[in-house]
């Protein structure tokens, strides 16, 4: 992550133009999830973590794993975690898109760890995909 990028994030707008900035005009050419941690003094801890290859969502015994991943992060009081899943195609929100927030929302509650609303990034555009936005089952 460019060390000079240093946002403040305290609102969900915050959130999403940091994302913006990390994602940038470009494509993708295949689905990730990204990771950051969000400090107690609302920086950003300047380590950004991609999740590649994250095309089909995973189920339920894949989204406990992650929560034990998230676990092992051991965040410090205050922290919070923020998920973006990138991939090509159309801005349109998918069922996998809606899938995979679930998820992380899911591996996040499982880990006892804040998380922040979930983005969505495809070419040019960056969207949230707030738990509210989901199916009931979320």
């Amino acid at each position: 992550m460019d060390p000079t990028f240093a946002p403040i994030i305290r609102t969900q707008s915050d959130l999403e133009a940091a994302w913006r900035f990390l994602m940038g005009p470009w494509g993708f050419g295949g689905a990730s999830v990204w990771m950051l941690v969000v400090r107690p003094d609302d920086s950003l801890l300047p380590h950004l973590t991609e999740i590649a290859e994250a095309n089909e969502p995973p189920g339920e015994e894949a989204t406990q794993r992650f929560a034990e991943v998230l676990v092992g992060l051991d965040l410090q009081p205050g922290e919070r975690l923020a998920f973006l899943r990138s991939r090509p195609g159309t801005p349109d929100v998918t069922a996998a898109d809606r899938a995979w927030a679930a998820s992380l929302y899911a591996s996040a509650r499982a880990a006892g760890a804040p998380c922040e609303v979930v983005h969505l990034a495809t070419e040019g555009d960056v969207r949230p995909v707030p738990v509210d936005e989901l199916p009931a089952t979320a």
